[in-house]
This record gives C-alpha cells, sequence and structure tokens, in this order.
C-alpha cells in the first residue's frame, strides 16, 4: 500500500492496518489522528514519539500480540492477521537445532516468570542462536530496566512492519 492510499483509508481501515504494526490500542488510536501525513518519514518519526510517550500498559498489551520466539504454532493460529510478517521476522529460528529451540522455550518460560510478558527482541536479520543469547544476557536485567528495553525492541519492530506496510 502506498502512502497516499494509507492516507485515504478510512477510520476502521486504517486502524486495522496500524494494528498490524502494533498491538497497543492507545498507539493506534493516536496514530490514526495524525493522517493524512506528508511523507514516511513523518510517519515513522510520529510513530516513535507516541510509542515512547505511551504508558507501561501500553508497551504490555503491544507485547500480547507477538509470538513467543521458536513458537510456530502460535504463529499459525493466534497471530493469524501478522503471521507472515512474524515468521519473516523469525525466519532464522526454521534453521535452529532441535537444542537451541528447547532452550528458547525454557528462557521463554523463565522471561515470562521473571517479568510478565513475552521475550520481546527484533528478531529480523538474527540467528535463533544470537536471540538465545540475547534472552539469557536480558534475563540477568531488573524488571525497570527490561521493560525499557524490551519497549525499544517494539518500537524497531513497528517500524519494520510501518515498512512492510508500505510495501505491500
Amino acid at each position: 500500500m502506498t502512502l497516499t492510499e494509507l492516507n485515504t483509508l478510512d477510520q476502521p481501515a486504517l486502524a486495522e492496518a496500524l494494528s498490524k504494526c502494533c498491538g497497543a490500542t492507545a498507539w493506534v488510536q493516536a496514530m490514526s489522528e495524525i493522517f493524512p501525513v506528508t511523507d514516511a518519514a513523518t510517519l515513522f518519526s510520529r510513530a516513535h514519539d507516541i510509542w515512547y510517550g505511551l504508558q507501561e500498559s501500553d508497551w504490555r498489551e503491544a507485547f500480547t500480540h507477538h509470538p513467543k520466539i521458536g513458537d510456530a504454532s502460535a504463529l499459525k493460529e493466534k497471530f493469524a492477521s501478522t503471521s507472515a510478517w512474524a515468521a519473516g521476522e523469525q525466519g532464522a529460528v526454521k534453521q535452529a537445532s532441535q537444542q537451541v529451540l528447547e532452550d528458547l522455550a525454557e528462557g521463554n518460560w523463565r522471561y515470562e516468570e521473571k517479568f510478565g510478558y513475552i521475550f520481546i527482541v527484533c528478531a529480523t536479520g538474527k540467528s535463533a542462536e544470537e536471540m538465545l543469547a540475547l534472552l539469557q544476557a536480558r534475563l540477568t536485567n531488573s524488571p525497570e530496566t527490561e521493560i525499557h528495553i524490551a519497549m525499544g525492541e517494539q518500537d524497531k519492530i513497528t517500524k519494520i512492519r510501518l515498512e512492510k506496510l508500505l510495501a505491500a
């Protein structure tokens, strides 16, 4: 979809398109109000600024719209509307060894137990082993530190998905 097409969508269609990029209701609502936008740079800048202006509860809501790293069944079922994008983002996991997949599952469980939300990482361009190493390293963070790292990762994911939306 072009930026011109995005600019001309009615509110329900615009909200649906934006929700594929970030699942936080407050972000989608705030983003819907900035249209029409003049160029992609403005779109990306406003998306970033709005995201960083949200509350922790909004960030956590966005995290619920992602499958766990390596969870192929969740990609197919719960996240059908963004499964193609998420599968591409997590594509390296398909080549991972059984041990790495098991370690990711264990790490995901430990992460969620500690922080109360799934492990969020911008997986694009990362191998399963790299994501596992990041997960293990981030398990040592305090909850206060980790929420800011996770929301920064979501911001990266959102930008990539906005780019994909404009390329669709």
